[in-house]
């Protein structure tokens, strides 16, 4: 079997006792991004699977977008990562 070469660790465990791999993180080609994508992307940057630099590259996200994700899951939990709670939670 041949595995990929990769920068950092395959899997890191959670907090809660999951494992969380490279093979959970969503496409490379993923244009619609719901909250659990989301939510598996900051994960991975917070935990160390994947480095920040690599996730802006690897999904053409803004830094601006990424902080966003992390300060909504942060905040608000899953809920402030979907679209319509955003601006709900924006007006706070």
């Amino acid at each position: 079997m041949y595995l990929k070469k990769v920068n950092g660790p395959r899997a890191v465990t959670l907090p809660d006792g999951s494992t969380l791999t490279r093979a959970d993180l969503p496409p490379v080609e993923t244009r619609r991004w719901v909250a659990s994508r989301k939510a598996v992307v900051v994960k991975a940057v917070a935990h160390g699977l994947i480095a920040r630099e690599e996730v802006l590259e690897r999904y053409d996200l803004s830094e601006e977008e990424l902080d966003l994700w992390i300060d909504g899951i942060s905040k608000h939990g899953l809920q402030g990562l979907k679209v319509t709670a955003i601006q709900k939670y924006r007006q706070l």
